[in-house]
């Protein structure tokens, strides 16, 4: 008798196999007995017929409960009314552990409930479908980028300094040392890696300490950060756009059951594998005011103005050549406009918000000194960062994904929290 995982069960047909998983669902009517089994893969329904069976094992089988670990034996049959659908016919029946009452039930329950039972929780359809989705995004976002010859180098998660300011980082006493902090993006280390290896990206957890508490954000969440010597602002966005195109083909073709489940718009994300809109910072304040905005021309967009920008969208739109005081000091400025940067942010349709952030970097040292000095930089402490200017510097770009955005969008998941395994928020550690 073989193991097999449901999600191949089509390969089995009237042989005798193994199931190993746990009890979705359970009712018996007379002499048969429908267990609804998971395993990790899927789903099936699993038929007991207590004359086959007999009567100890029916029994038996009757005492399951709801996540009862079992292994179920028999033989897989297409559904009689279901087409492409299978049932087993079941031949034996071993429980591992009863389990006790299981305190998620079919009744609605508020977040907070759920939140602090999210062990219990990703068991659940759409919490598993979220995670799966997940799991491609993160496939589809590394095969792109290693088609492309993006090497992966890992960034470290503590760090002597900060990308941007500590004012969101994480801080703690480093041994004899000093003050250390939790990483907030892997950039900076990573335009290191570009002198090696051409092109390069990292993917691991980056941590926020903002006190947001809107449905987009997490304190800790996992980003995927890209670096490419060699490339500029327009094929920075390029890439970018490709990447994104790249990943919604592959959970469209790698994810149709997790999609149908979440009832996500496939049409919707069909429809946004298409050219993106190009639209600049000043042009994207023009246009949001006339659409009732307040926002100036020196002001990031807001997450209504994110919404606004988007609403008449069907595919993501980029927001290009920013105001240089709004955005960091390592962004490249435009050689047309030097109070311009060649950045550009990423918004996503449907309401999903910003999905990518990057630029053309400063590969000028003199330049790239002058504004760590005005901003009052600690330039003995980025001076590592500083002397990739001076030895073989070149034109390069990169961008970063946060992983759960991305995974909100494409699965249509409406909160962040749901598309990571155990959210932290600003009042939320556990479990």
């Amino acid at each position: 008798m073989q193991d097999v995982f449901i999600k191949d069960i089509d390969k089995y047909i009237d042989k005798q196999v193994r199931l190993k998983g746990w009890v979705r669902n359970i009712r018996h009517s007379g002499k048969l007995l429908f267990i609804i089994l998971r395993d990790g893969t899927g789903e099936l329904q699993t038929v007991a017929f207590q004359p086959d069976l007999g009567d100890e094992k029916f029994e038996l089988a009757k005492r399951l409960t709801l996540e009862s670990s079992v292994i179920i034996c028999g033989i897989p049959k297409p559904h009689p009314k279901k087409e492409n659908v299978y049932e087993l016919a079941v031949s034996d029946v071993m429980p591992i552990q009863i389990a006790d009452e299981y305190p998620i039930s079919k009744k609605e329950h508020g977040p907070d409930f759920l939140l602090s039972n999210r062990h219990l929780w990703i068991r659940s359809q759409k919490q598993w479908a979220a995670l799966r989705i997940r799991h491609s995004v993160y496939y589809g976002i590394c095969n792109y980028l290693n088609e492309q010859n993006f090497i992966r180098f890992d960034s470290p998660i503590l760090t002597p300094n900060a990308c941007e300011g500590t004012t969101t980082l994480f801080e703690l006493e480093y041994f004899d040392e000093g003050k250390a902090y939790l990483s907030q993006s892997g950039q900076l280390y990573l335009e290191t890696g570009i002198m090696s290896l051409g092109r390069v990206y990292d993917f691991g957890p980056v941590f926020r300490a903002e006190r947001s508490k809107t449905r987009k954000h997490l304190t800790e969440f996992w980003m995927m950060d890209a670096e490419a010597a060699y490339v500029e602002h327009e094929e920075n966005m390029q890439i970018q756009e490709e990447l994104i195109r790249y990943v919604i083909r592959y959970v469209l073709s790698n994810c149709k059951l997790e999609l149908e489940i979440l009832e996500r718009n496939v049409e919707a994300l069909k429809a946004a594998d298409a050219p993106f809109k190009r639209i600049t910072h000043y042009e994207a304040v023009e246009f949001l005011r006339q659409k009732g905005s307040d926002i100036t021309h020196n002001k990031d967009l807001g997450a209504q103005d994110e919404v606004l920008l988007t609403e008449d969208s069907t595919v993501p739109v980029f927001v290009e050549r920013w105001p240089q005081e709004i955005k960091a000091f390592y962004m490249k400025r435009d050689p047309e406009n030097p109070n311009l940067v060649l950045g550009d942010d990423l918004i996503a349709p449907e309401g999903f918000g910003e999905l990518i952030g990057g630029s053309q970097r400063e590969d000028d040292y003199d330049l790239l000194y002058s504004r760590m000095v005005a901003e009052k930089m600690p330039i003995e402490d980025y001076q590592w960062y500083l002397d990739l200017r001076k030895y073989g510097s070149v034109p390069h770009s990169g961008f970063g994904i946060g992983l759960e955005r991305l995974v909100a969008w494409i699965s249509g998941v409406p909160h962040i929290r749901e598309t990571i395994p155990f959210p932290r928020m600003i009042y939320r550690i556990y479990p």
